[in-house]
């Protein structure tokens, strides 16, 4: 007899089967919608981002706590936390760009479907 699949299990899949379908609807999206809908998935407070860190963070402290009961290896304890700081340094690298995404997001449609007078270079130096 094969175990019951328990609400947060059910829960985890059912948003993995949600930011597929976002995905996919964001590849149809104008460039209005589709900056509306970045800049909300990347806020670091109330998007997709700032709730994977935090889900990302709450797997860390415990996979520490069951490596140090010896239930888990330390290693799954250090790669979780070494992920959730990873992924905290990438969504302050993305917070920067929020408002550019924001700004794009609240223009009229028709402002948005005009070129740029000279493309900018895809390629940019990080600053360290």
């Amino acid at each position: 007899m094969t175990r019951p699949v328990p609400p947060p299990v059910r829960l985890a899949d059912a948003i993995a089967r949600q930011l597929d379908q976002l995905a996919d609807q964001l590849a149809q999206l104008s460039p209005d919608q589709a900056a509306q809908v970045t800049a909300r998935v990347l806020d670091a407070d109330t998007g997709v981002l700032g709730g994977v860190l935090h889900l990302l963070v709450t797997g860390s402290v415990f996979a520490k706590d069951q490596a140090e009961r010896g239930v888990l290896p330390a290693e799954v304890c250090l790669a979780l936390g070494r992920g959730a700081n990873e992924l905290h340094d990438i969504a302050l690298d993305l917070e920067e760009h929020q408002g550019a995404l924001q700004r794009l997001g609240s223009q009229p449609a028709t402002a948005v479907s005009k070129p740029p007078a000279a493309p900018a270079p895809l390629v940019v130096r990080r600053r360290r």
